[in-house]
């Protein structure tokens, strides 16, 4: 186990080292000077020419990332050109709001597209078969940005039942021990402020949920049909096992593996891919984040954010191969 992770680990550095190759060039490719960008609209000449010397940008570019790369591994990130704040203190304020969104909407497309793939391999073919393809292919296909709009239509014109932006953290205040709302109430015993916590994250969850549901659904139905039509189903069935031990104990998890990859990456790509659910919903997350920096030509907040997108889908990569060697026997993490 630990040379696996040793391994991993290694396989993990040289992506996050062109990663951040990747995104120092694009920055330098873009319009405008960093240091004009820091300095502020209305700053003199002298300030920016120490700004680009600070920044090193008065070097050669090799000099200038060896430079940017060192400060990271320091632990200096920079600050944002917008708020004048270290990014690392940005990143702690918005990323437990992306964490709880991300897990929510993981949450919600496993509670419902593992259960619909499940009873759809039962009887390939079926009424229930067929319901569940088509609804997978229409949430695989419908995009995000317009679900989102025509849920807050619903939910908030027609059926006004649910807010539709923000945290609610305006309202209620609790001690931010972990960064999640909802946890953070209930560690409070805040119930109002849990609920009310709860209530603005279920229709971004819901959204930002589908495309991953539907995923999850149609993989855990084309693993379970496979897995049903191997020998060791025959040969439960034959001993006389119970139907659902065979499908449980023997289909079920063995079928599971290939959904269980599908799961780790659409756990990454949520992370990575939440902008346009957090831009719609107002939600203080990364993404938004993120975008609000593209918008301003914040530097050090894009340079920050594509990093931190990669670092956490290798490690969720990382947690997805573990979890594989652990429920399949026959794989050997070495």
């Amino acid at each position: 186990m630990i040379g696996f992770l040793a391994r991993r680990v290694a396989l993990i550095v040289p992506t996050l080292v062109g990663v951040t190759i990747l995104t120092f060039l694009l920055i330098q490719w873009m319009p405008g000077d960093p240091a004009e960008i820091l300095a502020g609209e209305h700053a003199s000449p002298e300030l920016i020419a120490q700004l680009r010397t600070q920044l090193a940008l008065d070097r050669p570019l090799a000099e200038q990332y060896v430079h940017y790369a060192g400060d990271l591994l320091r632990g200096d990130w920079g600050r944002s050109a917008k708020t004048h704040e270290p990014i690392l203190r940005e990143i702690g304020r918005y990323f437990p709001a992306t964490f709880e969104l991300t897990v929510s909407a993981l949450f919600v497309a496993c509670a419902i597209g593992l259960p619909a793939g499940f009873l759809a391999a039962r009887r390939p073919g079926g009424v229930v078969d067929g319901l569940s393809t088509s609804i997978a292919s229409i949430g695989v296909s419908m995009p995000v940005f317009w679900l989102g709009l025509l849920s807050m239509y619903v939910f908030a014109v027609v059926f006004p039942v649910l807010p539709v932006s923000g945290r609610g953290s305006v309202v209620f205040t609790v001690p931010h021990r972990t960064g999640l709302l909802v946890l953070d109430s209930l560690l409070a015993g805040d119930l109002a402020a849990a609920l009310l916590s709860a209530k603005h994250l279920l229709l971004p969850a819901l959204v930002l949920g589908t495309v991953p549901m539907a995923v999850i659904a149609r993989m855990t139905r084309s693993s379970l049909v496979d897995a049903l039509s191997r020998d060791y189903v025959r040969t439960a069935r034959a001993k006389g096992l119970r139907e659902s031990a065979v499908l449980l104990r023997h289909a079920f998890r063995n079928g599971i593996l290939p959904t269980l990859t599908i799961i780790g990456l659409q756990f990454g790509a949520l992370l990575g891919g939440a902008i346009i659910t957090e831009t719609i919903f107002a939600w203080p997350g990364v993404g938004r984040w993120i975008l609000l920096g593209v918008e301003s030509r914040d530097v050090r907040v894009i340079q920050a954010g594509v990093l931190l997108m990669a670092l956490a889908f290798a490690l969720v990569n990382l947690l997805t191969d573990m979890l594989y060697g652990w429920l399949d026997p026959r794989i050997k993490l070495r």
